[in-house]
């Protein structure tokens, strides 16, 4: 049986591995408040099912105050036209099928 209390999610906030809630249960009760808890038992409530696991993703996000500030500095710095550190998936496979070939 699986132990969902311990379940994660595994993000990087400011290039250091995190841990994140990944139940219903757990984000609930990471929460800082009961305001928050309340905002988020209702909109999980009214979600319809195939949307779910981007609410509880934002929502696990939210436990950690610090992610929504790391995600506003990378924001800034690329609105500053600074793309250092910035990777392009498709320009990575390109070059690999070209060394492959």
């Amino acid at each position: 049986m699986n132990d969902t209390a311990r379940a994660t999610w595994i993000t990087y906030i400011r290039d250091e591995r995190v841990e994140l809630p990944a139940t219903i249960d757990g984000i609930r009760a990471a929460l800082p408040g009961e305001a928050e808890r309340a905002a988020f038992d209702m909109e999980v409530c009214r979600t319809p099912g195939q949307d779910l696991h981007r609410v509880l993703a934002r929502w696990s996000l939210a436990t950690r105050p610090d992610a929504a500030e790391a995600n506003e500095e990378i924001v800034q710095r690329l609105r500053a036209g600074d793309f250092s550190g910035l990777v392009f998936p498709y320009e990575d496979s390109d070059e690999e099928e070209e060394e492959a070939g």
